[in-house]
Order: C-alpha cells, then sequence, then structure tokens
C-alpha cells in the first residue's frame, strides 16, 4: 500500500518535470535551473487548490485528456507515415529475439527504459475508485492503449530518421506549426494526471485508515455528490514537501524515471502474487490455470524488474527508502493499536460484577442519553468501572457505541447499525456495532446520532413484539399445563385467579421505565441531552516488557499518538458533549 502512494508521488513529478522540459526545445536560452524552478512553481500551485476539491475544477479533466489522447495519435500517425511507415513490421515479435541478441546485456539493460512507456497509463488507473471497471476497460481499449501505440511507433518513426534526437524525441517529432498549442495540451495533461494520483493517494491514505493501519488524519469531503473525492490536509502538503525536495534535488527526468520504474513494478509483482493466492483461495482456480498465469506475467514482470534495479544506486534507491519509512510507521501503529485491544480484551468487565450492582448499577441515574465508544464488541469495557468508580451519576440510557471497519467497499445503511441489550432491562443499557467500508463516510455528529437513535428504536419495538411473541407462547403452556392440573379438582377454573400474562404486564409497570414504554423512555431521554463518552487512555509498556517492545510502545507509537489527529475529531464530535475519562493501559 505505501508502493502506491510513492508511485503517485513520484509519478507526479516525473510528469510535470517531463512537461515542463519541453520548453527547452524552443526556448533554448533557458538552463535546467529555470525548468526546475517552472516545475516547482507548478507544484505548488497544484498542492495548494487541492483543499477545494476535484468536483470544482474536475469537468476540465476529461475533453483534456481525450484532446491529449487524440493529438498525440494523429502525430503519432503523421510521423509513421512521414518518417518510416515499414516501422509497422515491428509487431512481428521475431525483432524482439533479434533485438535481445544483438544488444545481450544493453538490451536487457534498456528494459528499465522501456517500462516507462507503460507507466504513464497507471495514472488513468489511479482514480479506478471514481469510475467504473467498464468504463476503464472501453476507455482504454479504444482511446489510450491505440493513441499510445501510434504515438510510440511514430517517434520510433521519427528517430530513424534523426537518431541524434533521443534526449527530446516527443517534441522533437511534434511539427513546428503545432508545438505550442500541443506543450500547453501536455502541460494540462501532466498536471490532470498529477491530480488524478494526488486524489488517489487520498484515498489510499483513507483505506488505511479504515483498516487500522495509519495513524488519525482529518479527512474533508470535498463534494457532496460524490463520496471517494475527499481531501487530507496533513498528507497534501507532507506530499508536496516531498515533492519539492526531490524534484530540486534530482533536477532531472532520468532520476526520477529509474525511482517510478522500480516503483511501477515492484507494485505488479506484489499485484500478481497476491492475484495469485486470490485465484488459489478464494477463486478456487484451476491448478494449471493459475500456474500459467502465474508463470506468463510473473516471468515477464521479474524480467522488467531485474533491470530497473541494476540502476538501482543512480535513484532507484528512494522508493525503497521511503516505503521502509512508511512501513516502519504503519507497522509501529498497527502493533500499538492490536496491544490495546488484546488489553481492553483482557480486562473487559464481566456481566455478573455488573448484574450484581442492581437496576441502578450502583449511582444515581439522572436524565439523558451517554454514548460511550469503544473498541469491544462484546462484553463491558474497563471504562465503565473506571467511570462508575469515580462519578456518582450516571445517564439513564447508556449505549456503548462500537465502530468497525470492514474489509468491503461499501456497508448497506440498512445493515449498518447491530443491537442487543447488555444486562435487563431495568438497566437501560445497550451495545451498537455500527459497521463501515473502506469507502465509506462518517456522518456528522448530528446526523450520526439522529441515525442511531432511529435504528435503536426500530430495535426496541421489534425486540418488545418478539418478547410478546415468545411470552404469549409461554401464557398459552401455562395456562394448559394448570387447565390440566386443575381437571383433578374442578371442570371450572376460578373466576379470580391471575392469569400469567397479567403478572407479565404487572411487573413491567414497575420496571425503571413505569408504565411508558423503552420508547417513549428513550425519546425523553434524547431530549433531556446526549453526551458523548470517550476514554483517554494513556498505552505504555509493562515493567516486564523487553527493551524493543518498550521502544516500540512508549516512544514510537506515543509519539505517533500525540501528533496524530485526536479521535473526537475524527468522529466530529463536538467539545462542549464530550466527556473523557482517563485511563492507563500496561500493555
Amino acid at each position: 500500500m505505501q508502493y502506491k502512494e510513492l508511485i503517485h508521488a513520484i509519478g507526479l513529478m516525473y510528469a510535470v518535470l517531463s512537461a515542463v522540459q519541453g520548453i527547452k526545445v524552443q526556448a533554448t536560452t533557458l538552463n535546467q535551473d529555470t525548468i526546475v524552478g517552472i516545475s516547482v512553481a507548478i507544484l505548488v500551485l497544484l498542492f495548494s487548490v487541492q483543499k477545494l476539491g476535484t468536483d470544482k475544477v474536475g469537468f476540465m479533466f476529461a475533453p483534456a485528456v481525450f484532446v491529449w489522447f487524440m493529438m498525440i495519435g494523429i502525430i503519432g500517425v503523421y510521423n509513421i507515415f512521414k518518417h518510416e511507415p515499414g516501422m509497422l513490421r515491428a509487431f512481428n515479435p521475431k525483432y524482439i529475439y533479434d533485438y535481445f541478441k544483438a544488444n545481450k546485456k544493453d538490451g536487457w539493460i534498456s528494459l528499465g527504459g522501456v517500462v516507462l512507456c507503460i507507466t504513464g497509463t497507471e495514472a488513468m488507473f489511479a482514480d479506478l475508485g471514481h469510475f467504473s471497471v467498464r468504463a476503464i476497460q472501453i476507455g482504454f481499449t479504444s482511446i489510450v492503449f491505440p493513441s499510445l501505440l501510434a504515438a510510440y511507433i511514430g517517434q520510433a518513426a521519427y528517430l530513424f530518421k534523426h537518431p541524434e534526437d533521443i534526449g527530446q524525441t516527443f517534441y522533437k517529432s511534434i511539427p513546428g506549426s503545432i508545438y505550442w498549442p500541443m506543450f500547453v495540451v501536455a502541460v494540462i495533461a501532466a498536471i490532470i494526471a498529477s491530480q488524478a494520483m494526488i486524489s488517489a493517494t487520498f484515498s489510499i491514505i483513507k483505506q488505511s485508515l479504515a483498516l487500522g493501519c495509519f495513524p488519525r488524519v482529518k479527512i474533508v469531503h470535498t463534494s457532496k455528490k460524490f463520496v471517494g473525492q475527499i481531501y487530507i490536509p496533513e498528507m497534501n502538503w507532507l506530499l508536496m514537501i516531498l515533492c519539492i525536495i526531490i524534484t530540486a534535488g534530482f533536477r532531472s527526468t532520468a532520476k526520477i524515471g529509474n525511482a517510478y520504474g522500480i516503483c511501477v513494478v515492484a507494485v505488479m509483482l506484489v499485484t500478481t502474487s497476491l492475484l495469485t493466492i486470490i485465484m488459489l483461495m478464494i477463486w478456487r482456480t484451476n491448478i494449471f490455470l493459475i500456474l500459467a498465469f502465474l508463470l506468463i506475467f510473473g516471468s515477464v514482470e521479474v524480467v522488467y524488474f531485474s533491470s530497473v534495479l541494476y540502476k538501482f544506486k543512480d535513484g532507484g534507491w528512494l522508493p525503497l527508502l521511503f516505503a521502509g519509512i512508511f512501513l516502519a510507521i504503519m507497522s509501529v501503529w498497527h502493533y500499538g493499536t492490536v496491544k490495546r485491544y488484546e488489553y481492553e480484551m483482557m480486562n473487559k468487565i464481566s456481566m455478573d460484577w455488573v448484574v450484581g450492582l442492581g437496576s441502578n448499577l450502583g449511582v444515581v441515574r439522572v436524565p439523558g442519553v451517554g454514548l460511550a465508544y469503544t473498541k469491544l464488541a462484546l462484553g463491558v469495557p474497563a471504562i465503565f468501572s473506571h467511570y462508575i468508580t469515580n462519578l456518582p451519576a450516571m445517564h439513564s440510557v447508556l449505549i456503548f457505541v462500537c465502530l468497525k471497519y470492514l474489509p468491503i467497499s461499501v456497508v448497506p445503511e440498512r445493515e449498518r447499525f447491530l443491537f442487543r441489550r447488555v444486562g435487563p432491562k431495568a438497566f437501560g443499557m445497550y451495545r451498537a456495532i455500527v459497521r463501515y467500508g473502506y469507502q465509506d463516510t462518517e456522518d456528522e455528529h448530528e446526523t450520526f446520532q439522529s441515525s442511531l437513535f432511529y435504528h435503536l428504536k426500530e430495535f426496541l419495538k421489534s425486540d418488545s413484539l418478539l418478547t410478546e411473541s415468545a411470552a404469549t407462547v409461554a401464557d398459552q403452556r401455562h395456562f394448559a399445563e394448570q387447565q390440566l392440573q386443575s381437571t383433578s379438582l374442578s371442570i371450572y377454573p376460578s373466576n379470580n385467579s391471575i392469569m400469567p400474562s397479567d403478572i407479565r404486564r404487572s411487573d413491567e409497570s414497575t420496571g425503571a421505565v413505569g408504565t411508558e414504554t423503552e420508547v417513549a423512555f428513550l425519546e425523553r431521554s434524547i431530549q433531556a441531552g446526549v453526551v458523548y463518552i470517550m476514554g483517554q487512555t494513556e498505552v505504555r509498556a509493562s515493567r516486564e516488557s523487553s527493551f524493543v517492545k518498550g521502544f516500540l510502545i512508549d516512544i514510537a507509537y506515543s509519539f505517533l499518538r500525540k501528533n496524530s489527529r485526536e479521535s473526537r475529531l475524527a468522529l466530529h464530535i463536538p467539545s462542549e458533549s464530550l466527556l473523557k475519562v482517563g485511563m492507563i493501559n500496561y500493555v
């Protein structure tokens, strides 16, 4: 996942810098410092407008990209027929064998540059989450692939006559009369491709956050129509700083291209490996088809990967360095989160202890609703005992809210909430498991609150119907037993006897909610006020922990927690409705 982020960042720099470098074909007096300065200015401008949202400038994306592909395709066809029509013979696979036979090691090394011919199309798939699979398939086969083939074959035809222009083949092969319009379109296309990569980076971070593999960051949804259009300020500015440093440091597309190639081919290898596992364990594909897939795609990717690794010292080390940094951050955060969850599981409160407190839970019950957030989907969290030990009062209705992020894209609204009671009815305690997919959007607290209470009322109504139905069956069975027993004494039962159903209703009337139903009692509690209860936990390594564990928990994980976004802000909880309960977890 961190490799995908690196692809987008390095591809962004490569696209912008390579597009701007074309200006040297006409403006020969410009030096490389000026080119780098223009590229940096474009990057700063590009990152500065991210907070406006993709939908604000998205109307120009499709027309500009369409014009770009049409123009490079037409120019490619023009160069083929003008310079060398016989270049179409390159489709013959025999020339692949002849090329490697003639160039041997140099031919293998050149594969690192050849792979850059296909990496540009990766930007199209970067926004796969914003478009359907069918749209990508149609766009690629009908426009992207033919245009790229024509463009590259046309450049090869141009080089056949002008081999001295190998450094600026694309811009040199453009007819002089349309050079400047083509340069403008190329820069716009590079900016659009960069925008797609930035948006894809935000989506990957959001998915990592939902799966518990990345520290909490601020996520801003910039569009009310499209769920996938988000903006993450922290990552936006961090990405901008890294792009500027690398662009100013490398100063050329050659080294950035080497780093880009390693990223792309490494992701291809990982994708092929994971898809092979899916075919084997999930799809249950025929083993011979799996081996054929792995052999065909894997062998080609291994050859390309070995070639790009040859240029490791010439910029190829960059993605591995950043991948190691991101992997360390994600691993430390995941390790600390798992240890914290294990502590909560080991120290959760038994239901027998809760029942032993009585109907008032050992404290004064005040009107209102308390929403206590917890990681536990089962059992009563330790924060509950800590809360009632330090405070003499508790809300009349207490709901333990557990947010779960599932490894699926979207959870339907009707399946988002799961409820169950915690203890007897008189306790007024419930558990709500709220499920999200990694592409779902967490609602603002007003919307979340109203939706939560609506589904809780529906749960109480359905639970009441089930209880009455079960009680009716039990009453009928009990009444039948009484009739059988009374036949030995009298043919007719006494009219003054109290039926079990009447006893049950009488018992309910003396419960904590009085004569009111649970739904009406819940509505009155909501009107009295809603308070969000969250644990302010501090995670520390236990005394018997090793030095490595102490470093990971007390220093690394603690640093990430202190510098990550506060959980209440990530959940859109207003500070005036928040109650924090401090605890120390020794893991």
